[in-house]
């Protein structure tokens, strides 16, 4: 399935995409994409249920985030090899882990605001992770069990914070809206395999990524079974899997966003974002 999210910010109801394409409202049946909505069975639930039967969104309806109720959102840095050179770091030996603030969870087409002052506003497209039941020392054979499915996101950094102000990468992680993920949430029996997923993104038209998840150093079942040997992650968490190269802080010399601009991000089955800067 392909679930969503759509209406104001704080009044978000659920939905999911009809065998057309069609975007159905399931709040009659649903109250909302919880994480306890995400286990197999309500999962299983949710696919027997009739999309046509459904009332239609409203053309032009916001879209939100695909999830409510996320407890923890991480991330993993450097995880495609150009983009570790391009940044002139050494290829990791294990996962870069770091986390990002749950405020700065947002919609995949959402303005985002950026911060006071900023001269190192970056953007990098991503694979994101929408853990289903609770994974705690998994091993990489079972991890993937433990995934209800899978998001494009936007690890949306301000550079100078993140690399400046004590190489504290949160920072410059954590602003009010740097995490945009959906539209939609695609479910595991629809994308089994997550390592071979198109993205890439475009800055004012100009594409500056372009990858596979099939580049990645460490798969989604070796970051889902590591995270889980040293912090629980439980249903509902978000999960985002390194950008590949050109990022701005990549180029020579390099090259940041503006207000104005606006971000296009394409996933392929996961769909497409469009965010404009503000």
């Amino acid at each position: 399935m392909k679930l969503f999210r759509h209406g104001a910010v704080g009044a978000e109801r659920p939905g999911a995409l009809d065998a057309q394409g069609q975007l159905r409202d399931l709040s009659l049946l649903v109250p909302d994409l919880t994480p306890d909505w995400l286990a197999p069975e309500k999962l299983r639930a949710l696919r027997a249920i009739q999309l046509e039967a459904m009332p239609l969104v409203a053309p032009g309806a916001r879209i939100g985030m695909p999830v409510a109720g996320s407890r923890q959102f991480v991330a993993i840095g450097l995880n495609y090899r150009q983009h570790a050179m391009e940044a002139g770091l050494d290829i990791p030996k294990e996962p870069v882990v770091f986390t990002k603030a749950l405020t700065s969870l947002g919609g995949p087409n959402d303005d985002i605001t950026m911060p006071d002052h900023s001269e190192a506003t970056d953007w990098e497209v991503e694979l994101g992770v929408v853990m289903g039941s609770v994974a705690r020392k998994v091993p990489v054979a079972q991890a993937l069990s433990h995934v209800a499915g899978y998001c494009l996101a936007n690890d949306v950094s301000e550079r100078d914070w993140q690399t400046k102000r004590g190489t504290q990468w949160g920072k410059g992680k954590s602003f009010d809206g740097f995490g945009p993920i959906g539209p939609w949430l695609v479910t595991t029996d629809e994308l089994p395999d997550p390592q071979s997923i198109p993205i890439s993104l475009s800055v004012n038209g100009e594409q500056r990524q372009s990858s596979n998840t099939s580049d990645m150093i460490f798969s989604v079942a070796e970051i889902v079974s590591y995270l889980s040997q040293f912090m629980t992650l439980l249903p509902g968490d978000v999960v985002i899997t390194g950008t590949p190269s050109g990022v701005g802080l990549g180029m020579k010399p390099p090259k940041f966003l503006q207000r104005g601009d606006v971000m296009l991000l394409d996933g392929g089955p996961l769909g497409i974002q469009r965010q404009k800067i503000v």
